[in-house]
């Protein structure tokens, strides 16, 4: 039923990961499906805020990120599951939309914030506006 899978993950924040991994392991299992682990990052090349870092900032970032992302793939993921490391640069949903559209994946699986932050107030829960602006599926971890 489905043969690619993606898991977006804020890598300093849990619970962004914590149920919905499971979940996306368990039918990568299943389905034999593989799993493409996304993380967001904000657009340093703007030149409003590109303006305010060091010149290679974004390398950096997105090498530590890599980094990261692949230490927390050999830490949480088994080995028997086709992996995929994506970083992306942007909005966190739209990023989520448009990788997904990109890796032709056939459903989204993530996690739904319970406890919303500033940040959640002022711009809307990610995973909301996931599911209404993509027409592919979309698991909501709770």
């Amino acid at each position: 039923m489905y043969t690619k899978i993606l898991l977006p993950v804020d890598l300093n924040e849990e619970a962004s990961w914590s149920k919905a991994l499971p979940t996306a392991l368990t039918l990568c299992q299943t389905f034999g499906a593989s799993l493409h682990v996304v993380t967001v990052l904000p657009d340093y090349h703007m030149p409003l805020v590109g303006s305010y870092f060091p010149e290679g900032f974004s390398e950096k970032v997105h090498q530590s990120v890599s980094d990261a992302q692949h230490e927390f793939v050999k830490q949480h993921v088994p080995d028997d599951i086709p992996v995929q490391c994506v970083i992306v640069d942007g909005s966190p949903w739209e990023a989520i939309i448009k990788t997904a559209k990109k890796l032709e994946v056939d459903l989204i699986v993530m996690a739904s914030h319970s406890n919303r932050k500033f940040a959640d107030y002022v711009l809307g829960p990610n995973a909301e506006h996931v599911v209404h602006h993509t027409k592919m599926s979309v698991m909501i971890v709770r």
